[in-house]
């Protein structure tokens, strides 16, 4: 891309901080004896814990302190992301401090669970270094309303030598917030296992909020960041740099997700969804960017099995696809578009350089679709096979094979109002739409053009220049 509107325009969004399947699953057995021993601040003797390895509640009161004393009804003061430094923190209903200390942290979880949630606020500066696999995961799983706490530099990872598990999983009637931490490092290596980072079952629920999920790995399942199968929101976050075998390199959801003012960027996923990959629930995405991800469909987002997905006022820039949909691909689903730039996604092999529609329903409004690239199939900028209206957008600067801004397959119907097509390059023929038998609408009385195409301007095209 180049000129100074275009610099202007896909000038990444800044914030101020730095960036198994669907279906049945097995329930998870609950941890409680791991760790103990490690409590700062503990004495703990071969008399501390109870029958089956529970841990004596007396013996491990000292971790939570007065701001837990109701039982069932954990503290909330510290949860506002914004006042976890600043307001929240001179509150004297503040968390329960965690020292810097993996068994510490483990032990708080194990009581915090069986108390029904509390507040932890974790030590910032520290590195809470997990070894021990339990149950697939690095901590206790979530059953409870519980609050992570962390801070400046404040970081959960799995050690380099310990066998390969997940961070966090967040069980059913778990609900999990995450504030100001950064989770990486965690590896699920088992077949159809998800959330390489962190999984929340159907029934559970989690809020990320400026905090980081980066570096993780789901080697032969979906979501190498986050695997989500209830209601996860992401809040002024980074899910970046994660892996995985199947879909959703940085994020897999199943069920309800929300991502605002972040960054999902430089995923990679090996079958579909570089960076998201929503499947049969819904997708909000708002003020974020989605950017450098990579898979073999959808570079940048994969949607399909009936999912509806809304992106607002977000660039999905420089994503690439080996096969189809370099920013997008919609199988079977609904995806509304709205004050967002769909620009420089590449499709390798087959169509739709920056959106490529697969039987389901897309509107885009007051947006900007430039320099999407399909040089070896069809649609540069969109590729449809299914039902798609453009309101008051610009397509330019497009290239592929064969309609180098559009290109509208047999059957469908593609309606425009008030867009313009414009400069887009179709290396064989439709530089600005290719209609292979398709329905497609221009409506010039509301303002739409097709103009400056090469090696012209329309193909099939009733009421357009060729």
């Amino acid at each position: 891309m180049t000129g100074k509107d275009t610099n202007t325009a896909m000038n990444d969004q800044r914030y101020d901080h730095e960036p198994d399947r669907p279906g049945a699953r097995r329930v998870r057995s609950r941890w409680w004896a791991v760790g103990l021993a490690g409590m700062t601040g503990l004495a703990l003797t071969t008399t501390a814990v109870g029958i089956g390895g529970a841990p004596a509640i007396g013996a491990v009161d000292g971790i939570l302190t007065a701001a837990d004393d109701r039982r069932g009804k954990p503290d909330r003061a510290s949860t506002d992301n914004k006042g976890h430094e600043g307001k929240a923190t001179k509150d004297k209903h503040k968390g329960t401090p965690v020292p810097c200390d993996a068994d510490a942290l483990i032990a708080a979880i194990t009581l915090a669970n069986a108390r029904g949630g509390a507040v932890l606020d974790l030590a910032k500066g520290c590195t809470y270094l997990l070894t021990a696999n339990i149950d697939g995961a690095g901590l206790p799983a979530i059953t409870a309303p519980i609050t992570l706490n962390g801070g400046k530099d404040t970081s959960i990872t799995r050690a380099a030598a310990a066998e390969p598990f997940r961070i966090l999983t967040v069980d059913t009637g778990g609900d999990l917030t995450l504030n100001k931490l950064k989770i990486t490092g965690g590896q699920i290596s088992d077949d159809d296992s998800d959330g390489g980072g962190i999984l929340v079952e159907a029934g559970g629920a989690a809020r990320i909020n400026h905090s980081e999920i980066v570096r993780n790995i789901a080697s032969n399942g979906d979501g190498g960041g986050i695997a989500t199968l209830g209601i996860t929101t992401i809040k002024k976050s980074a899910v970046n740099r994660n892996t995985a075998g199947l879909y959703g390199g940085g994020i897999y959801s199943t069920g309800s997700l929300i991502i605002k003012k972040s960054h999902v960027e430089a995923n990679n996923a090996s079958s579909g969804g570089g960076g998201v990959a929503s499947v049969e629930g819904t997708a909000q995405i708002e003020h974020s960017t989605i950017s450098g991800n990579q898979s073999n469909q959808g570079g940048g987002m994969f949607a399909e099995d009936g999912v509806t997905s809304t992106v607002l006022d977000t660039r999905i820039t420089r994503n690439t696809a080996s096969v189809s949909g370099g920013g997008i691909i919609l199988g079977d689903g609904q995806l509304a578009m709205r004050r967002s730039i769909l620009a420089a996604n590449t499709a390798g092999s087959g169509d739709g350089g920056g959106l490529h529609v697969d039987d389901g329903s897309v509107t885009v409004t007051d947006s900007i679709i430039k320099a999407n690239t399909a040089i070896a199939s069809n649609g540069g900028g969109f590729f449809n096979d299914g039902e798609m209206t453009l309101f008051n957008t610009k397509v330019t600067g497009n290239t592929a094979n064969q309609g180098g801004g559009l290109y509208n397959d047999s059957f469908d119907v593609l309606v425009l109002f008030h867009t313009a097509v414009v400069d887009n390059l179709a290396i064989t023929d439709g530089g600005g739409i290719f209609n292979d038998g398709g329905t497609v609408e221009l409506n010039t009385a509301t303002g739409t053009t097709v103009v400056k195409n090469r090696p012209n301007n329309c193909v099939n095209v009733t009421g357009c220049p060729g």
